[in-house]
């Protein structure tokens, strides 16, 4: 079966509205605080497996560029913040296409079940160093952390500390494989020391952990560290692949506090400001529950300035479409009813003109009439001869002539009769 299914390919999306199924279904309620613990799956949850099924979860892809890759090369729009004050922000398709990958456990990719070195799960147990460093997780939880220059300036630990099933800019760090994560969340070494080191890289932000349930809060040096994090925006990537390993690890419940936590203070209180375009473009969507992601969105919307600038939804598509074709109907109906009135007065008064013209032609031969009595009374009752008709016909019609010329002047009478 494995063998049958592994030919099949899934479906690349290929807009940011098909990676996007935050405002599919809006009806569902919203959900409770989150508790402790990991990554379990409610109604709205989205390991959001595709239709077809995945061809990996834990290998490079063979026919585009991994994950992470998407990830870097949208790293310049994570780190291009500050200037959005005077741009409308754009939805970024590199994003929305990692992202969506990231939900719907990367399809597309092998998923190599068996790694023999589990080199991710052996690195938290302590029995080796990461690579190309050679230093041991102990090490860096008892001396880098508050060396806040080398977690700063060094960039080849956070792969491990971190680790996901995709490919880093650290070759040496090894993929996540779905049998390694497994593992993981068996061996309570790992996790204890895997919780250190997300404590240690909040203190690097400026932020701190207050429960179990993944609770965050302001740091005591939050004022230094903010300020740093508001100019070094490579750090944004960094809170990506936090959120990501998250999730991948057991603990999707604790990233909606962290998310929530950045918005308001980027939003509302301005402390972070230059992270707010990474914090709805990337944080808000590694989170797989639907429903969380939509609070999130509300609420950034609800402080988001300039409003009209927010794009992140709820769409308003099928409203505004009503509205464009009530509007639209308005119109037609007025402009026909328009025309209707426009031709009923036409037609009424054309009538009315052909009734005064029959008005008058009446008025004109009861003029005319009295003109002609002696040659009525003396000509023979029988008909006349052509050769006689001709004459008389002349005769009347330069009378109707000089009598419809003169009615034309006494037209105004009649008019105010039948109108």
């Amino acid at each position: 079966m494995g063998n049958l299914l592994g030919g099949v390919s899934f479906r690349e999306p290929t807009t940011v509205e098909d990676c996007d199924s935050t405002w599919q279904t809006d009806s569902e309620p919203e959900p409770e605080e989150p508790g402790p613990g990991g990554g379990s799956e409610g109604p709205g949850q989205e390991p959001e497996q595709p239709a077809q099924p995945p061809e990996r979860a834990g290998g490079r892809s063979h026919s585009s560029p991994a994950p992470d890759e998407d990830a870097e090369a949208a790293g310049a729009e994570q780190g291009g913040d500050s200037t959005e004050a005077t741009a409308k922000p754009k939805r970024s398709f590199y994003a929305a296409r990692d992202l969506y990958k990231y939900r719907h456990q990367y399809p597309n990719f092998k998923d190599i079940r068996y790694q023999n070195d589990l080199s991710n799960l052996r690195f938290y147990k302590n029995k080796i160093p990461f690579k190309p460093d050679g230093v041991y997780i102990e090490e860096v939880l008892n001396k880098w952390k508050g060396d806040y220059e080398k977690l700063e300036h060094n960039h080849t630990y956070i792969q491990w500390l971190f680790p996901l099933r995709e490919q880093g800019l650290n070759f040496y760090a090894k993929e996540l494989t779905t049998y390694e994560i497994e593992e993981f969340k068996k061996t309570k070494e790992a996790i204890r020391r895997f919780l250190l080191a997300y404590k240690m890289m909040l203190e690097f932000f400026g932020i701190k952990l207050t429960d179990k349930t993944g609770n965050v809060a302001r740091a005591v040096n939050w004022q230094e560290r903010f300020q740093h994090l508001n100019e070094s925006q490579h750090n944004y990537l960094r809170i990506t692949r936090i959120l990501k390993s998250l999730g991948e690890l057991g603990y999707e419940s604790f990233k909606s506090p962290l998310v929530k936590f950045i918005l308001h203070e980027a939003l509302v209180e301005n402390t972070i400001p230059n992270i707010k375009q990474s914090a709805l473009e990337y944080f808000v969507y590694t989170i797989r529950d639907r429903r969380e992601r939509r609070k999130l969105l509300r609420f950034a919307q609800k402080h988001y300035t300039p409003s009209e600038n927010f794009i992140w939804g709820p769409p308003r598509k099928e409203q505004s479409e009503g509205s464009k074709a009530q509007k639209m109907s308005s119109p037609l109906a007025s402009s026909h009813n328009s025309q209707t009135s426009m031709h009923k007065k036409a037609k009424d008064s054309k009538n009315s003109s052909s009734a005064v013209h029959l008005n008058s032609k009446t008025a004109e031969e009861k003029k005319v009439a009295p003109k002609e009595p002696v040659e009525e009374t003396d000509r023979p009752s029988p008909e006349p001869s052509n050769e006689a008709a001709k004459p008389r016909n002349t005769e009347k019609d330069s009378n109707a002539e000089n009598v419809n010329s003169q009615s034309e002047k006494t037209v105004p009478q009649p008019q105010r009769v039948y109108l």
